[in-house]
């Protein structure tokens, strides 16, 4: 195991080229000793932390077309567009069982990225125990509109990308001096401005929360200067950077399991082509 911080993107399906790379990762046995994971960096970080290859990416694909899974009809009858029942219970318990003991022999520490919708501010959940810690993954992956809030203790949680998208600084404030960041947006992205009719809708459904609106609201900005943070921190040594080369067509709700198959693909493709220089970094 590698003392080192894994640092994963969120990105809604996009989040499938991050499947790849941890399936790459998988195959060669590279762990590390803290992982940090954001919405659907979150949900595959379990599957890469339990061991169980080809998980994340069959759990993305299998269930595109079941309106029991990701559709408006759950989000008009749940309030949830990804159903949480069927997400949360149904795969990890009866359709993809999810390895339970393994996770818990991870000797790192593994976190749920969520946004305490009170405060505005992130917070880093470990997680020890799946069983009942997976309402952990569920708060980081739960987007602004088409989600529920979610409770955890006293406090209510939402999407941890709306408040801290790709947690490095937290990581190198936790003591690893060296760490592999994946993101999901391509090289030379920038993140453009939240639309004014979303905004209009998330300061309306969150008028209790004003500071859901504020952070969606400034988004962009925090979101571009992390970008241009974590370049900084690779020229230091700090940070090792996978991202896709270009864009993608993969929407954050895709149905088109093809398009999905060949953005995980380009994902192991990039960590196997970049394997040595990925040693050289962590040996180094």
């Amino acid at each position: 195991m590698y003392q080192a911080g894994l640092v994963l993107e969120g990105g809604g399906m996009k989040g499938i080229y991050t499947a790849g790379v941890l399936e790459f990762f998988l195959e060669k046995g590279i762990e590390f000793s803290s992982v940090y994971g954001v919405s659907a960096g979150a949900c595959h970080m379990c599957s890469y932390l339990s061991k169980q290859k080809g998980r994340a990416r069959d759990i993305s694909v299998d269930y595109l077309k079941d309106k029991n899974y990701c559709s408006v009809r759950s989000l008009i009858t749940t309030g949830d567009i990804f159903n949480v029942k069927m997400c949360y219970q149904d795969i990890p318990d009866t359709l993809y069982p999810f390895d339970y003991e393994t996770f818990e022999k991870y000797e790192g520490k593994a976190y749920s990225v969520v946004t305490n919708i009170e405060t505005g501010e992130p917070e880093y959940l470990q997680m020890r125990d799946m069983r009942k810690d997976i309402v952990m993954v569920r708060a980081s992956a739960s987007l602004p509109l088409v989600s529920r809030n979610v409770s955890i203790g006293d406090k209510l949680y939402l999407d941890g990308g709306i408040s801290d998208a790709i947690p490095l600084q937290k990581s190198i404030a936790d003591g690893n001096l060296k760490n592999i960041v994946v993101m999901t947006k391509e090289e030379d992205y920038i993140r453009k401005p939240t639309g004014g009719m979303q905004l209009a809708l998330i300061k309306s459904k969150y008028r209790k929360y004003p500071k859901v609106y504020e952070l969606m609201a400034s988004r962009h900005e925090r979101y571009n200067a992390c970008v241009e943070d974590i370049y900084r921190m690779q020229e230091e040594g700090k940070a090792y950077v996978i991202r896709p080369k270009q864009a993608s067509d993969v929407g954050r709700i895709e149905k088109d399991k093809e398009k999905m198959l060949a953005l995980y693909e380009e994902g192991y493709a990039d960590a196997k082509a970049r394997y040595e220089e990925i040693l050289a970094y962590l040996n180094s």
